[in-house]
């Protein structure tokens, strides 16, 4: 049977298999886009069920490293109906995301089911318009509407390195990294210098590894979380929707006179421009310790990973390796593809065609939220995105 957690409200886990003539709509996933999207439809008297693999809501942000902090503000990043408290502070950790989303489903009173997991979803046969999910323990359930909200960050991804199966060190996605104790003393290699790859490089720094060095495949642009007390994140939120041209060159304004030059350190300013990089999916790396440490060397930018040849990591310009340990932030997939690839809804990238309100045409009634990295912050994304679905849900079905 499935579980059914005290914070997801009024429904037992017997309402799953008790109650599915009612034809609700069904919310896959129990992260902050699930329940935002849960609340939201709540909110205009439409039943909506969460359904969610793990045993609790916010599994991804459980796993996530101890020293990260939201990168956007407190205020904007609060789902519809409740707000965080301003004990949380200005950015937010972890543990208090957490609470903040168990908070959230037990507020709402949302129908949660834990310990479920959606393998399968397909338009009803019968011609209604209804949807059908094919779930774990051999359940079919029959929704009105469906909201995909399995997360941009589901699947850890290490590239097939040419040798990699070799490496007689460790080799761990940053996904099972938590905090810099196991590798102090040692030489540490991180692989990819997002947001993820630099705030690791900092914290392995400054937590004591005996050297550490990260790999840099295309230098990204750095911001400042914060200047003179103006969040990064409001920027975003301004710029957003302004030609792209003029925010590259504002980018370029700012950035000379809020961060450093690091090309003398190995950490070249990037070419194209910042809102260019942005449209092609490379987010502004927020520094949170990152340019400190390089410029004292505490850090070191290489080369991008070419191969691996047993204790040796050999990188693109040839240079020989021999960390103790290689942590890859070499991001996710969306892992999408089993779950209704068969419906031609997803992109070569397998990232849905269709985002927030709108529904793909040949799919009426199948949602997707959470699957952009917008400048303008996920989570103020994801609360705006739940309200649109929500009216476009109960308008329509």
């Amino acid at each position: 049977m499935p579980n059914s957690p005290s914070t997801a409200g009024r429904h037992g886990a017997a309402t799953l298999t008790d109650r599915t003539d009612d034809r609700p709509v069904y919310v896959i996933g129990g992260g902050p886009g699930g329940l935002a999207v849960a609340a939201a439809l709540r909110a205009r008297n439409v039943r909506a069920v969460v359904l969610e693999k793990s045993d609790r809501v916010g599994a991804s942000w459980r796993g996530h490293y101890d020293r990260l902090r939201l990168h956007t503000t407190r205020r904007w990043s609060a789902l519809p109906g409740l707000k965080m408290p301003r004990r949380f502070g200005r950015w937010v950790g972890r543990d208090d995301v957490v609470r903040y989303l168990e908070k959230y489903a037990e507020h709402h009173e949302l129908e949660v089911v834990t310990g479920v997991e959606v393998t399968r979803i397909e338009q009803a046969p019968d011609g209604s318009g209804d949807w059908r999910l094919t779930a774990t323990g051999g359940r079919v359930l029959r929704a009105r509407a469906v909201v995909v909200a399995t997360g941009f960050n589901h699947t850890p991804r290490i590239p097939d390195w040419p040798g990699r199966d070799t490496f007689t060190g460790e080799l761990l996605h940053a996904a099972e990294y938590r905090d810099p104790a196991p590798y102090a003393d040692r030489d540490v290699l991180v692989v990819g210098i997002g947001n993820t790859g630099a705030e690791i490089a900092a914290d392995l720094a400054e937590g004591g590894a005996s050297r550490v060095r990260v790999a840099v495949r295309t230098p990204p642009h750095i911001v400042r979380r914060s200047t003179a007390g103006w969040p990064a994140q409001a920027t975003g939120i301004l710029v957003r929707r302004l030609p792209v041209r003029l925010v590259d060159r504002a980018g370029a304004v700012l950035a000379r006179i809020a961060v450093p030059d690091l090309s003398a350190h190995g950490l070249p300013r990037p070419a194209p421009g910042l809102y260019s990089r942005v449209r092609e999916g490379a987010i502004p790396v927020q520094d949170v310790g990152l340019i400190d440490a390089v410029r004292t060397g505490k850090v070191t930018p290489v080369a991008t990973v070419a191969s691996f040849d047993k204790d040796t990591v050999v990188l693109a310009d040839g240079t020989r390796l021999t960390p103790d340990a290689v942590i890859a932030a070499t991001g996710y997939t969306r892992a999408l593809e089993p779950l209704l690839g068969h419906l031609d809804v997803l992109d070569a990238r397998g990232r849905p065609l269709a985002h927030g309100p709108r529904a793909p045409k040949h799919t009426p009634g199948l949602y997707f939220t959470g699957f952009t990295n917008p400048i303008s912050g996920m989570l103020r994304e994801l609360a705006l995105d739940a309200g649109k679905i929500a009216k476009k849900v109960s308008r329509a079905h």
